[in-house]
C-alpha cells in the first residue's frame, strides 16, 4: 500500500516550483503589479488603525471609511499646501538650467585640460543652444504633462490608471485584510502551522516597525532638510529637502544627493563657496540627528539587516523589476532576514552542531 503522504523529496520539488511560478509571475507581470504592491502596502499599514477603532466597536468597513477619510483629508491638505510651492521651485530650477550647465563646464574644462591635454574641451555654444531650446519647451507642470501626454499617450492613460486603482485596492484588501489573512491560514498544512505562524509574526512585528518608523524617519529628515536649506536661503529648499528625504530609505544616498544638489544649486545662486558652509551644517544636523535620535528611537535594529545589505537589496530590486523591485526590496529582505534567524535558530539546535558527526562504525577509537 502506497503512503498516502507526499515524500520529503517531492515537498522539496512542490515548494521549488512553487517559488520558481512566483518568480515568473511577477517577472512577466510586473508593469501591472504595482498599484496591487502599492495598494496592499498601504492596506497592511492602515490595517493596525483599523484594528483600534473595530475595538470602539466600529463595524469593519465603518472604520475603513473613517481612515480613508482622514489619510484623504491629510494628503488633499498637504498638497494644496505644498502643490504651489513645488510647481513654482520646480520652474525655477528649469529657468536656471543654462546657469547651472555654465557652472559645470567652468569646472569641469581645467580637469579636461589636464586630463586629456590634447583634446578639445566642452563646447559651450552647443550645449548652452540645447539646454536653452528645451528648457523654453518646459517651462510649467502643465505643458511638461501635456507634452508627455501627446508623445506618449498610452504610457499617460496607463499611469492614470494606476493611480485611479490604487485607493479602490486598498480600500477592498484593507477591508477583507483579517478574512485573507485566515484563509492564508487555512490552506497551510497543519504540521507546519505551528512554525509559519511563528515566522510571519515575527516578519510582521519586524516588518510593521521598520515601515512605520523609516516613514516617520523620512518625514522628519525631509522637514529637518528643507526647514534648514530655507534658513540658509536656498530657492530649491522644498524640492531638494523633500528629494533627500524621500531617498534617505537608502543609507546615505539622501545625505549625499541632498549635498551635491544643494550645494549646486547653492553655488549657481550665490556664487560664493563660503555659503556651502550652511548647507554642509544643515545636512550635517539632519545625520547626526538621523544616526543619534531618528533611528534608534522610531527604527532601531527591526529589520535586522546591515546597511550595505540594505543597498544592495534595494540595487538588486532594482535591477530586477525596475521600481516595482525598489518597492519590494526592504519587505521582502525583512522576511529574508526572519528566516535567516529562524535557520540559524535551528542550526545550533541541532545535534551536528552541538557534537557533530556521528562516528563511522570503523573510526579508530580515542
Amino acid at each position: 500500500m502506497t503512503d498516502p503522504l507526499p515524500s520529503a523529496r517531492a515537498q522539496w520539488v512542490f515548494g521549488l516550483a512553487l517559488v520558481a511560478f512566483a518568480w515568473l509571475t511577477v517577472y512577466l507581470l510586473g508593469p501591472i503589479l504595482t498599484p496591487f504592491v502599492i495598494g496592499a502596502g498601504l492596506a497592511y499599514m492602515g490595517d493596525p488603525l483599523v484594528d483600534r477603532l473595530e475595538t470602539w466597536r466600529l463595524s469593519r468597513t465603518s472604520a475603513v471609511l473613517v481612515v480613508f477619510a482622514s489619510l484623504t483629508l491629510l494628503f488633499g491638505v498637504a498638497l494644496i499646501l505644498l502643490f504651489p510651492v513645488l510647481e513654482q521651485q520646480i520652474r525655477t530650477l528649469i529657468a536656471n538650467l543654462p546657469r547651472y550647465g555654465e557652472w559645470i563646464q567652468r569646472q569641469l574644462q581645467p580637469v579636461l585640460a589636464m586630463v586629456m591635454p590634447g583634446e578639445q574641451t566642452l563646447d559651450k555654444a552647443a550645449i548652452r543652444d540645447f539646454v536653452s531650446k528645451h528648457w523654453g519647451a518646459a517651462g510649467g507642470m502643465a505643458g511638461q504633462v501635456f507634452q508627455s501626454a501627446f508623445a506618449s499617450g498610452s504610457a499617460v492613460f496607463a499611469l492614470l490608471a494606476n493611480l485611479l486603482l490604487i485607493p479602490v485596492i486598498t480600500f477592498y484588501l484593507l477591508r477583507d485584510w483579517d478574512h485573507l489573512v485566515a484563509w492564508l491560514r487555512d490552506l497551510l498544512p497543519r504540521h507546519y502551522l505551528p512554525t509559519v505562524t511563528e515566522l510571519a509574526s515575527e516578519t510582521d512585528a519586524v516588518l510593521g516597525h521598520f515601515i512605520r518608523g523609516q516613514l516617520l524617519v523620512m518625514t522628519s529628515l525631509a522637514t529637518i532638510y528643507t526647514v534648514g536649506l530655507w534658513l540658509a536661503g536656498l530657492d530649491l529648499a522644498l524640492l531638494i529637502g523633500l528629494a533627500a528625504g524621500v531617498v534617505s530609505f537608502v543609507p546615505y544616498l539622501g545625505v549625499v544627493f541632498g549635498l551635491l544638489a544643494a550645494g549646486l544649486a547653492m553655488l549657481v545662486q550665490t556664487g560664493d563657496p563660503i555659503s556651502l558652509i550652511w548647507v554642509a551644517l544643515v545636512f550635517g544636523i539632519g545625520q547626526t540627528m538621523e544616526g543619534a535620535v531618528l533611528q534608534p528611537l522610531l527604527v532601531g535594529d527591526a529589520i535586522g539587516l546591515h546597511p550595505v545589505a540594505v543597498i544592495f537589496a534595494v540595487l538588486a530590486g532594482g535591477q530586477l523589476y525596475g521600481f516595482l523591485g525598489v518597492l519590494l526590496a526592504l519587505p521582502v529582505a525583512a522576511a529574508l532576514a526572519v528566516l535567516v534567524r529562524y535557520g540559524g535558530r535551528r542550526w545550533k539546535q541541532s545535534s551536528f552542531y552541538r557534537s557533530g558527526p556521528p562516528a563511522r562504525p570503523d573510526d579508530p577509537e580515542e
